[in-house]
């Protein structure tokens, strides 16, 4: 059985809010994570870390950075996975599971409340529960509810 842990965190009113507010949580906890998505996501989401908050700033780089940024630097942003990557955690916001992901400790997928982007999450879902990794999901609505 894969001791890789895969976790969805569904029902985000703002994809890529929630994805900057998760990467300041890891880079402040001084966790490493690797950033999987298509080169258009990715560009964003650079912009998006740069300027979400006006009182924090997420170090990170691009996987093509020198050795000693990447070494120093705690979310790294890749359209392709590396063959060893150094980080435990992935976070895929990309709309395939991305080949190599079996090498992370743990997967972390956010899912919009967009019906194109469930319907992409559910046949990730399908894939990792096919291989027989862990899942867990969490309904970011429920959390926000009192």
């Amino acid at each position: 059985m894969p001791v890789t842990e895969v976790e969805f965190h569904t029902q985000a009113p703002d994809r890529m809010l929630y994805a900057c507010r998760l990467l300041r949580k890891a880079a402040a906890s001084a966790t490493q994570v690797l950033v999987a998505a298509d080169t258009e996501t990715l560009a964003q989401l650079d912009q998006q870390l740069w300027t979400f908050s006006s009182t924090d700033f997420v170090t990170h780089c691009f996987l093509d950075a020198p050795a000693q940024v990447l070494e120093n630097t705690p979310v790294v942003l890749t359209p392709t996975l590396p063959a060893n990557a150094a980080q435990r955690i992935l976070l895929n916001l990309g709309s395939e599971v991305p080949a190599g992901f079996e090498q992370f400790a743990r997967i972390i997928e956010i899912v919009s409340e967009d019906d194109n982007d469930k319907r992409l999450a559910r046949s990730r879902w399908k894939q990792y529960a096919g291989l027989g990794y862990k899942m867990t999901s969490h309904d970011l609505q429920a959390k926000a509810t009192p």
